[in-house]
């Protein structure tokens, strides 16, 4: 199964955003989207459920515990 880093970038990219937009629209650093795409850090639950709402996905499909969104 698929990692958070991995369905975030996946999210990302499905969605036509650069790392920057993403930042900008999750009021993040652009550096912060990266680490959490490396796999580098982790989001805490507050920031988990902003990008679950942003994409309309279940947060167990984002931690890639399901493959359905």
């Amino acid at each position: 199964m698929a990692t958070f880093s991995e369905r975030l970038r996946e999210l990302r990219k499905a969605s036509g955003l650069t790392q920057k937009q993403l930042a900008q629209d999750l009021e993040l650093a652009e550096s912060t989207v990266s680490m959490y795409e490396q796999g580098s850090r982790q989001p805490d639950l507050e920031l988990l459920t902003r990008i679950t709402d942003y994409f309309n996905v279940d947060v167990n499909f984002l931690l890639g515990r399901i493959d359905a969104g």
